[in-house]
């Protein structure tokens, strides 16, 4: 028997697939629907969706603008600690779902709504990303994810649905869509369709934000990114908002044709996936992040958040950025920002960015003890030869021992 659901606080994008959703809601649950759209920075019109939301007899229709807030709150934290999953994905869709999750469940207290309701498959990632964020905000909260609960089982059923309820069909949903989208202001990522099988090359119009980099300007640009605990703040000496900086980063590296990546990644749900990723700014953001640490962390600590950026990334992957060992371990990455600003000087050129040179006030780079000149004294080269023996004692005497045994038949 179907639970009583007075309210339920839809993830609306104004699509076809949210716009069939809406309208199941309201016939499955006889209940109020409010719709919440997140402006990401997707480069796409925002005002069709509450058009149609409209048209559907939603009363209350949330648009959000939540760019500086994602880049701020959610982008940023995770750039500090350099996070990839599996060594190449900058983790573009995965730090944007508990950000959508948290506004959710807000607006859902805020009105006195019973559930809420998301779009993602049952196959995908992100219907675990969005109910584990709102498991962690609203213990109580009812989640509703029609495609692992309604019947309708293909694309035929899904667009005879909204053909029977008069819901409005794009022209390009009526056949099989070549591929899936999303996109925000990190990344925009493609799967599915023609990318299914890993061993076929993507075609070029699967690629959305970046250039060719061989059809990409032939002359270098060097850039300055200017860095304060951590977070980029400046862009060529000009202070800039974390949204606006990077937007205008990644009209650069779109331009130059950086930060594509075409991955077979493990899904969480157990399953692997090829997809494509586009992310031109954040590219260049890793770069030069690690460019600026690269002076200011100490040997040990730069080591030891290396050691724990692949469990910091897996931790957001698979929903996890509302938990307690991803605040702690955010605790960690934070403090060892203290002194992690400067600026870091960069060349763009055919799909690579380089980091040039690097600079900053907290450094603790010496030249004093690094030339091959005279320097003060500090280092003392007879100092290394004690420093050799010592390391090498435990190798002289493993290496004794494996010449005196007997070689096992």
């Amino acid at each position: 028997m179907t639970k009583k659901i007075g309210k339920v606080v839809l993830s609306y994008s104004g699509g076809l697939d949210t716009s069939i959703i809406l309208k199941w809601l309201q016939e499955t649950y006889r209940c109020e629907v409010v719709t919440f759209t997140a402006d990401l920075g997707q480069d796409e019109e925002l005002e069709p969706a509450r058009e149609k939301a409209e048209t559907l007899g939603v009363k209350d229709i949330r648009i959000v603008d939540v760019r500086e807030e994602f880049v701020r709150d959610f982008v940023f934290p995770m750039f500090r600690a350099n996070a990839l999953y599996e060594g190449q994905y900058l983790l573009g869709s995965s730090i944007a779902r508990p950000l959508i999750a948290k506004h959710l469940v807000s607006i859902a207290r805020e009105v006195g709504a019973d559930a809420i309701a998301h779009g993602a498959t049952g196959k995908g990632n992100d219907q675990v990303r969005f109910e584990l964020a709102a498991n962690a905000l609203d213990p109580s909260i009812e989640i509703i994810a029609p495609w692992r609960v309604w019947d309708i089982q293909s694309r035929t059923q899904l667009i005879g649905y909204a053909e029977k309820h008069r819901i409005a069909i794009p022209k390009d949903k009526r056949g099989e869509a070549p591929f899936s989208t999303d996109a925000n202001l990190l990344h925009t990522s493609t799967e599915g369709k023609v990318l299914e099988d890993p061993s076929e090359t993507a075609p070029s119009y699967v690629y959305q934000r970046t250039v060719d980099p061989l059809h990409a300007p032939n002359e270098p640009e060097t850039i300055i990114v200017g860095f304060e605990r951590g977070d980029a703040v400046s862009l060529n000496g000009t202070a800039l908002t974390p949204a606006a900086l990077l937007s205008e980063l990644n009209r650069l590296g779109g331009r130059h044709g950086i930060g594509r990546v075409d991955l077979v990644e493990n899904r969480f749900v157990g399953m692997k996936s090829r997809g494509i990723y586009e992310t031109p700014g954040g590219t260049i953001l890793l770069a030069a992040h690690r460019g600026v640490e690269s002076i200011t962390l100490d040997r040990a600590a730069a080591h030891l958040k290396d050691e724990i950026m692949p469990r910091y990334a897996a931790l957001i992957y698979n929903g996890f950025w509302f938990s307690p060992e991803r605040e702690m371990l955010q605790a960690l990455i934070d403090q060892s920002q203290a002194y992690v600003s400067g600026e870091v000087t960069l060349r763009l050129y055919k799909g690579a960015v380089s980091v040039v040179a690097r600079t900053s006030p907290c450094s603790l780079y010496s030249s004093d003890l690094v030339t091959f000149e005279e320097g003060s004294g500090a280092y003392d080269h007879h100092d290394a030869q004690g420093f050799i023996r010592l390391n090498g004692l435990r190798l002289k005497s493993w290496a004794s021992r494996n010449a005196q045994m007997v070689s096992p038949r």
